[in-house]
């Protein structure tokens, strides 16, 4: 049963190797199911999200690599993980399991040719490779230019969870494997594996899959590299609102493992990894308006800057404090267009504010830039009363004492059609594609909070 199955043979493995029985879950059988269907020929791109430590590696990496050499002895791998010396790890786990004796009594007459622990073949012509993202593979390719299984690229956990969010090194993996990793398969039909929790909205799952919708069970598409990818998203909670490996976590943990960190376990533990409700920021909690209240004392509108017609949007929050204490979004301009479009919309807005009626809040970049960029706004703004300050601490930072009033039920929004998308950006924030609109009103909200911080002209 274990040479027919993988499933059977993991568990059989691990109890050879352990000494104790595998604690079995649901989800085991499911993963080891998927991996089949890609040793069948039947799936050629298969991405699985699931869990930190649910046992993605021991089956996907480890047992399915050691079973494939056992099955078609001279196939051919690669392995990768954010870590060289991760990869190397596995590699040499799946080592451990080939050699084992058991392994031997299910699959007979495979040896090792080589010692190498992130490079190494067996006497019939099957090899793994193992390197960290980013390493070099030059020379090595993955599966075999024929009909049937002949090895695959294993990629597990592509993403350091602690860089996932900085747009450079997120980047960098997702160029890695378009310009490099993805060009190591031997054959058009060589099979890739994704095996990873979700970190964030772009990471290489995000980008290979598309957009499914905000569940992710939206109809499959082409993502990033033109390909339809299969999907297995496992979520710690299952459909019926039970645990999906209750050993592991019981519902009690979920909850407050959900509550400690919404943002890290809508990712890593949902695979949505933006919150479906409650981050930093609750939007169910604006108090909705027909029109501005009347006790009005101070206005602020606070922008952010983009600066091209392609890429970050420019967006204006008008904001006002009340004499009792609360707030009021009352409107949201927001466009993509480049510098000198972007600075007619920033006059055109200030004068239907009123000259002198609303504070004008801009972000001012450092050193010499910055002194020039004032300069300029201010004479675009002659007249009006307009603010310039430099962003200090990330961006989450900036919108924490908004978010604290906001969820208190202290802000007003004024009904309009900009509610949605401005709703929306504050649910997924910080991890959504877009943040302008939520540091624009951080910026109005911070400067009616410091009315004597920055450059005022």
């Amino acid at each position: 049963m274990a040479r027919q199955d993988l499933y059977f043979f993991s568990r059989w493995m691990f109890l050879q190797r352990k000494g104790f029985t595998w604690q079995r879950a649901r989800h085991h059988k499911l993963i080891c199911d998927a991996l089949m269907r890609v040793y069948r020929g039947e799936c050629k791109r298969l991405i699985i999200n699931i869990p930190p430590r649910y046992s993605k590696t021991e089956l996907a990496v480890v047992n399915f690599i050691a079973w494939c050499m056992g099955k078609v002895p001279d196939c051919e791998f690669i392995h990768t993980s954010y870590s060289g010396a991760l990869a190397v790890n596995n590699s040499t786990a799946v080592r451990g399991v080939v050699q084992h004796e058991a392994f031997g009594g299910i699959f007979p007459g495979l040896q090792l040719a080589s010692d190498a622990q992130h490079h190494w073949k067996s006497t019939k012509g099957g090899v793994l490779y193992a390197t960290g993202t980013g390493g070099t593979i030059t020379g090595f390719g993955a599966g075999k230019h024929r009909e049937g299984f002949g090895g695959a690229i294993v990629i597990d956990d592509p993403h350091k969870a602690d860089e996932a969010s900085s747009d450079v090194i997120r980047q960098g993996v997702i160029d890695w494997f378009q310009n490099t990793l993805e060009s190591r398969k031997n054959s058009p039909d060589t099979p890739i594996i994704v095996i990873m929790q979700r970190l964030h909205e772009k990471d290489l799952a995000g980008w290979l899959l598309g957009d499914r919708g905000k569940d992710g069970t939206g109809p499959a598409v082409a993502g990033g590299n033109g390909e339809v990818w299969e999907n297995l998203r496992l979520s710690a909670w299952n459909d019926d609102d039970t645990p999906l490996w209750p050993e592991k976590h019981s519902a009690e943990d979920l909850r407050r493992m959900e509550r400690a960190a919404p943002y890290v376990f809508a990712g890593q533990y949902r695979q949505l990894p933006a919150p479906p409700e409650g981050g930093v920021i609750k939007p169910d909690m604006l108090v909705e308006v027909d029109a501005v209240p009347h006790n009005v004392v101070e206005w602020c509108r606070g922008w952010d800057l983009g600066a091209s017609a392609k890429g970050d949007f420019t967006a204006g929050a008008r904001m006002g404090r009340l004499a009792d204490g609360r707030y009021v979004i009352a409107g949201m301009v927001r466009e993509q267009f480049e510098t000198n479009k972007r600075d007619t919309l920033i006059k055109t807005t200030a004068d239907n504010d009123g000259r002198g009626r609303v504070k004008q809040s801009l972000p001012q970049d450092p050193g010499q830039a910055g002194k020039s960029q004032v300069l300029a706004f201010a004479q675009l703004l002659a007249g009006h009363a307009v603010h310039f300050s430099p962003e200090t601490g990330d961006k989450v930072t900036r919108a924490t004492p908004l978010a604290s009033q906001i969820n208190a039920g202290n802000v007003l929004i004024v009904k309009g059609a900009w509610n949605d998308p401005f709703k929306e950006e504050c649910r997924l924030f910080p991890n959504g594609s877009y943040d302008d609109q939520v540091d624009a009103a951080s910026r109005s909200f911070n400067q009616l909070l410091h009315t004597s911080a920055g450059i005022f002209t």
